[in-house]
């Protein structure tokens, strides 16, 4: 099976300690506003039950994407030769940077590309619903959502969890203002509020740091179970995964 090589830090686009050095979550108290962003753990972080349940749902996800791993491996080569798996920095909870895993839906060398096309997106994210840099088994993949299933290893790894907040990029969080480090108190999901809500059609980033803090606001384990069965239905019905 073909995979991504690991690079040295040395090439990532921009130092993970950055990150941590502009995020008000890891700087001094000196404010009430820091005190609010620094001081606080939210609930989710510390519970036993939701970490049980995102164990139990990446060694089911894991079982699931050994399945489909094969097929999405020789489709891969036939469409666009090169690796199956797509890894990339993002940032997780509080900023802490990791290395996120996707089966490969884009060309390779998809990034160094990414200054050519076009972002419909307003605010700190990048999104083109038409990216031409998508293959066509890569455009199956993210509309049934397989391209999501190895990050059921970053939920294991407890980098992430099975319901949390995009996990954004570190040049966009390098880019954040004040409010937008709050939506990083949780830990990242594979799914969430924003994918339940439109997915794709949800453009604007101040809507989506407005719907992250909502879950923060809402959560419980309930909650969390709630979102997940909609992200089963979203999938099945296909609505806005691309």
């Amino acid at each position: 099976m073909t995979t991504t090589s690991r690079p040295s830090p040395k090439s990532f686009p921009i130092l993970p300690s950055a990150v941590l050095e502009r995020s008000p979550l890891t700087q001094p108290a000196i404010s009430s506003s820091n005190q609010r962003l620094k001081g606080q753990v939210h609930p989710s972080i510390a519970n036993k039950l939701k970490r049980f349940i995102d164990i139990v749902g990446a060694l089911v996800g894991l079982s699931l994407t050994g399945l489909v791993a094969i097929p999405v491996l020789i489709a891969t080569q036939f469409d666009n030769p090169g690796p199956i798996f797509y890894s990339q920095i993002r940032c997780g909870y509080r900023g802490k940077p990791f290395r996120i895993w996707k089966f490969r839906s884009m060309v390779v060398e998809a990034d160094k590309l990414k200054h050519l096309v076009y972002n419909e997106a307003k605010g700190g994210i990048f999104k083109n619903r038409n990216d031409p840099r998508i293959t066509r088994i890569g455009r199956f993949l993210r509309k049934t959502s397989l391209d999501e299933f190895p990050q059921f290893w970053n939920v294991l790894m407890g980098q992430m969890s099975l319901v949390g907040t995009r996990p954004p990029t570190v040049d966009e969080v390098m880019g954040y203002k004040r409010h937008h480090w709050e939506r990083l108190n949780v830990k990242p999901g594979i799914t969430g509020e924003w994918q339940v809500s439109g997915r794709s059609n949800v453009i604007d980033f101040e809507e989506i740091v407005a719907m992250d803090l909502d879950y923060q606001r809402k959560w419980s384990i309930a909650y969390d179970l709630q979102l997940i069965l909609k992200t089963i239905w979203v999938v099945i019905k296909k609505n806005g995964a691309c």
